[in-house]
């Protein structure tokens, strides 16, 4: 009698063992299909800065996991290196200058780089003195060294767009150090070479906190408005890949969306687990001077009187010879499509 009441129970046992490896078997599936159905997005952002307060709203608020996007986000340090990165499928789409796309296309590159979706419509550098200067004007520069950008960048081209537009010749009146590596101009600067250096933030703020220099002018005031920074991808990627492109284009809105609405504190405080070295006080002052200059759009929308324009800086600086098409380097769609 014991055995039988025994083998019953093993029985039973066995029975309530399977079926709960069954359930626990489902539920296994289901947490792997979510996962399984998010789309897999390799960004390359060609600096990781306050500037683009919108992406990182989207990354910490959630809006590509709404829109199906498992996103790996990938610092290139430099434009070049971001491009590299997209041309040779490292990365899925690109976040640089557009300045970028306009050289490879140029250079004949069969499997181009199209613009998608515009982020900033004014430059985010300052320029930063070694002494605090109350009426700043541009011809102080005159005789002086300062510590800029990679030639043909955004950056750079920016900085002598301005000094042409003040009368000064960026060859002849000043000596513009471009020997440094991007990223690595702020601790040059605090070592004591150039008398002056154009610092993207936090960068610029460090320096400021440290006592080793102060912000005097804002490249992002002083071009005006300029589309320093778009996403972009290979136009094979465009063409197998449209919904992960709208999809990517409805959360970067929702980003846009979300600081056209908050305040500078709002953001600072949504972006801050993307800079937590910096303290919740000193980002909001960050995002304040982005904030008040009207650097971001309010869509994504890359317009061609903007894309005249920065072929217009490119050539007057020296570095396009020949105009690229508007429309064979930007589509408008999925930002149109975003915004409505």
């Amino acid at each position: 009698m014991k055995k039988k009441l025994l083998k019953k129970f093993v029985c039973l046992s066995l029975c309530v063992a399977l079926i709960a490896g069954i359930v626990i078997g489902c539920g296994a599936k289901d947490e792997n299909s979510a996962t399984n159905g998010m789309t897999k997005v390799t960004l390359n952002e060609v600096a990781h800065s306050c500037f683009y307060a919108p992406m990182y709203v989207a990354i910490e608020e959630g809006y590509f996991e709404e829109e199906g996007i498992d996103l790996t986000l990938v610092t290139g340090f430099g434009a070049d290196k971001t491009m590299t990165a997209v041309l040779t499928d490292e990365a899925d789409i690109g976040f640089m200058g557009c300045e970028s796309t306009i050289y490879t296309y140029a250079g004949g590159t069969q499997d181009y780089v199209v613009n998608f979706a515009q982020l900033t419509q004014r430059a985010g550098n300052f320029l930063v003195a070694r002494e605090p200067i109350e009426n700043f004007s541009w011809d102080m520069l005159k005789g002086n060294t300062v510590l800029g950008g990679r030639a043909g960048g955004m950056p750079e081209m920016v900085f002598e767009f301005i000094l042409m537009k003040n009368g000064i010749d960026p060859k002849t009146d000043l000596t513009i150090d471009q020997s440094i590596d991007f990223g690595s101009t702020a601790a040059a600067f605090s070592g004591g070479q150039g008398d002056f250096t154009i610092e993207f933030e936090p960068h610029a703020t460090s320096l400021e906190a440290k006592g080793d220099g102060y912000v005097v002018a804002s490249l992002g005031k002083d071009s005006g408005y300029v589309p320093y920074t778009s996403f972009s991808a290979k136009q094979s990627y465009i063409e197998a890949h449209p919904d992960t492109i709208q999809s990517f284009t409805n959360a970067l809105q929702k980003g846009m969306d979300f600081v056209a609405s908050h305040t500078p504190e709002e953001i600072a405080k949504a972006i801050q687990p993307q800079f937590s070295e910096t303290d919740l006080e000193t980002l909001t002052t960050i995002i304040s001077r982005y904030y008040e200059q009207d650097t971001w759009k309010t869509n994504l929308i890359f317009e061609e009187e903007s894309f005249t324009l920065l072929q217009n800086i490119l050539e007057e600086g020296g570095e396009l010879k020949q105009r690229v098409p508007y429309a064979d380097l930007v589509t408008t769609k999925f930002a149109e499509e975003a915004a409505k």
